[in-house]
């Protein structure tokens, strides 16, 4: 088995390997995996953050030891908090990198940090503060940045920035936590999935207070959510239809 670690700000994360194929999830700095099947150009690859699965270039990550990697399992993820910050290599060049990028890695990297960083599980009363450091980001299939992200990459990023990790996809998340019966049963942190026609889980979003919801659709927002679902505060209608509510961490 062979042994990955991402160098660079936000890599795409791939469904083929080829630059053309859909994108499935994003790869940001710090991220650590296992390549499961390396060749010429790509290599497939098993994030160890939530075992998410793709191909990713070749020339957007290095190798690096077993050691190292079950080291870097070990240790508690220190994440950077500022939407855009910097680090700097062995030549003081200076290179981007995103909120939520893992800092754990800088000594195999060999660069050095001195931006704002956290560390450890937060009190679950910071989920919604988080949140809203995404306001407004464009809505991206795969994405997991503040420059574009989907519903549930913007859940799992909430989380992670909080010292929590879920799962990448919104029906791998609702199988995570404890479900609640009602609305009136939710804290603002939860999280709301909803599903679609076929009754499979397509959104999921985070509860608010005052029965509001913060979610990414065509932009990170918040809407109104009630016993049917989400209200759209702009077009005055529903839409997505709830299907369950979890608690995933406790007050």
């Amino acid at each position: 088995m062979q042994y990955g670690l991402c160098y660079l700000s936000v890599v795409p994360l791939r469904l083929e390997p080829s630059d053309t194929s859909e994108l499935v999830s994003q790869v940001l700095y710090g991220d650590y995996f296992k390549v499961l099947e390396h060749r010429k150009v790509w290599s497939r690859i098993r994030l160890s953050i939530d075992e998410y699965e793709g191909w990713i270039d070749n020339k957007q990550f290095q190798f690096i030891e077993e050691l190292a990697y079950k080291e870097l399992e070990k240790e508690t993820p220190i994440l950077s908090t500022d939407l855009v910050d910097f680090i700097s290599d062995k030549n003081n060049q200076l290179h981007p990198i995103i909120l939520g990028s893992n800092l754990n890695g800088l000594q195999f990297l060999k660069h050095n940090f001195e931006g704002s960083k956290s560390k450890g599980k937060l009190d679950k009363s910071n989920i919604v503060n988080t949140s809203l450091l995404y306001l407004n980001t464009p809505y991206l299939w795969g994405g997991k940045t503040p420059f574009g992200i989907d519903c549930s990459g913007f859940t799992q990023m909430v989380y992670r920035l909080n010292g929590f990790n879920i799962l990448r996809d919104a029906s791998q998340q609702a199988s995570q936590g404890d479900a609640l019966s009602f609305i009136e049963e939710s804290s603002p942190g939860d999280l709301a999935f909803f599903d679609n026609n076929e009754g499979d889980i397509t959104h999921v979003g985070i509860i608010m207070e005052n029965h509001r919801i913060i979610h990414a659709h065509g932009k990170v927002r918040i809407d109104l959510l009630d016993h049917s679902g989400i209200y759209n505060v702009d077009t005055q209608n529903h839409t997505h239809k709830l299907r369950v509510i979890k608690r995933i961490v406790s007050s």
